[in-house]
């Protein structure tokens, strides 16, 4: 499909389709990218113990605030993307996507760098001692081996969001595509020193969780070059010129001040992670109960993504949709789709939240089998899940703001779940109920969901009447 073509398709073609044609690559590109670590706590949580997958998730919050540079750059590049090119506006668009560029790399020698010069005080801030030795090992070689060259892999989504803006959801697809495979392939071979497959028995390499880290150093870097690529043939609508990557004046704050809010959510998202590892590690009466919980507390965060993707993938069609309609000032068609991207979303989460429910442990299995460790993360599940039929209305929320280039209400809406009520929960619940402290720390999570929920409401439906009175003007 020409550029052009696919320009008008965004602005013109029925929306249910459009959304598929966006959202199954987007949400194939986001499961992906979400196998790197899911795949790793997987062999871990079945080869290595209760240890290794503890030390692991301890790794996450560390690995969050990498993540969190990746939608502040790639998200505010895709969005400003989306919009140039609703305005015909190529120029800025090619500017965009050449600073992304810039940005990733600028990452790779700045962030990087100073993470892995902090990561003893980092985790001995997050858990002091009330970890084993072993899991506070683990974490350390694991995050050591990987933070380095996590850049290449900021690159590779950051290249795929702006595919997605300028409408090509399959040539994104196909760079997570490399990378999850290659993984995939490359963990059992480097993490165990023998593999049987069928009746096939191979030697691996029997690193543990350092191969696991070289696996995922590997497959970003075949997912980076698989992005360049599809640029270097120059079949993409936005060109990708070297004289362009550079970052410009005018152009990065707007970049960033979009970027902002799934910057702020993700880091957020570290916050939680470190506060939640700190607060089983203090509330645990043993440092080998404190193992347990943050394990459990690993399978819930693996099972809950996976179980989210559908409804991020949804996120991630509409908002290229909803941008471009919103440039093009197509406000009927953007009405058409926060409605949709509501209603889709809500089924997506309340069927999450029933089948966790119903498999809990069968899924906490599937992460982990370690003694303890199986039957921790199923209660974690069913716990700490419980409300997440209720967050799609604050998810697309967020999308939408985000898509239209209003960052405050979509930092504000993104935050009042992670940040402005859980966390408060997280310390204050374990002190009014000391008897049930661990209880009362899972407990925080549904607490949150449904707050964040009833929070959504009334700026949502201050912007529906806003759409309307818009509609309504264009059409006088």
């Amino acid at each position: 499909m020409g550029g052009d073509r696919r320009l008008e398709t965004l602005g013109e073609g029925r929306i249910l389709p459009l959304l598929w044609r966006f959202a199954w690559p987007a949400l194939i590109t986001m499961t992906l990218n979400m196998l790197y670590n899911v795949v790793d706590r997987v062999y871990i949580g079945h080869g290595c113990g209760a240890d290794a997958i503890t030390g692991l998730t301890m790794s996450f919050p560390v690995m969050m605030v990498m993540g969190a540079f990746g939608p502040l750059i790639g998200v505010g590049s895709g969005t400003v993307i989306s919009i140039s090119l609703g305005e015909k506006d190529f120029k800025t668009a090619e500017r965009a996507l050449g600073q992304c560029v810039a940005m990733k790399l600028l990452l790779g020698v700045t962030v990087a760098p100073a993470l892995v010069l902090l990561l003893n005080p980092l985790l001995r801030l997050m858990v002091g001692d009330g970890v084993t030795p072993e899991a506070f090992h683990y974490a350390r070689t694991y995050l050591a081996t990987v933070v380095p060259f996590h850049f290449l892999a900021h690159l590779a989504f950051g290249l795929s969001a702006c595919m997605r803006a300028e409408g090509s959801p399959v040539s994104a697809m196909r760079c997570m595509v490399v990378g999850a495979v290659s993984n995939i392939v490359l963990d059992p071979l480097l993490i165990f020193e023998r593999i049987d497959v069928w009746h096939i028995h191979l030697r691996g390499f029997g690193m543990g969780v350092v191969g696991a880290a070289w696996a995922t150093n590997a497959a970003m870097a075949l997912a980076c070059g698989a992005a360049l690529l599809h640029y270097a043939r120059g079949r993409s609508v936005v060109k990708l010129h070297w004289r362009n990557v550079r970052i410009y004046r005018g152009l990065a704050p707007r970049v960033l001040a979009i970027g902002i809010s799934p910057f702020l959510m993700q880091f957020a998202g570290s916050t939680v992670n470190f506060s939640l590892n700190r607060a089983f590690s203090t509330w645990s009466a043993t440092p080998a109960e404190g193992t347990v919980q943050i394990a459990a507390f690993g399978i819930l965060h693996t099972v809950a993504m996976l179980f989210f993707m559908p409804a991020m993938g949804v996120q991630q069609g509409f908002g290229p949709i909803i941008g471009y309609n919103w440039g093009a000032k197509n406000f009927g068609r953007v009405l058409k789709s926060i409605e949709l991207s509501v209603a889709l979303t809500t089924i997506g989460v309340s069927l999450a939240c029933a089948m966790q429910l119903g498999f809990a442990r069968g899924l906490a299995w599937c992460i982990a089998d370690a003694p303890g460790v199986t039957d921790a993360g199923a209660f974690a599940i069913r716990i700490g899940n419980c409300m997440v039929w209720c967050i799609g209305l604050n998810v697309a929320a967020t999308t939408y703001y985000q898509s239209i280039g209003k960052p405050r209400p979509a930092i504000i809406l993104s935050l009042m779940r992670q940040v402005l009520v859980l966390l408060p929960c997280v310390w204050i619940l374990p002190r009014l109920f000391p008897a049930h402290a661990v209880l009362a720390i899972w407990l925080a999570m549904p607490i949150s969901d449904f707050i964040a929920f009833v929070a959504s409401i009334f700026p949502m439906a201050h912007e529906r009447r806003a759409l309307l009175a818009k509609i309504a003007g264009t059409a006088a």
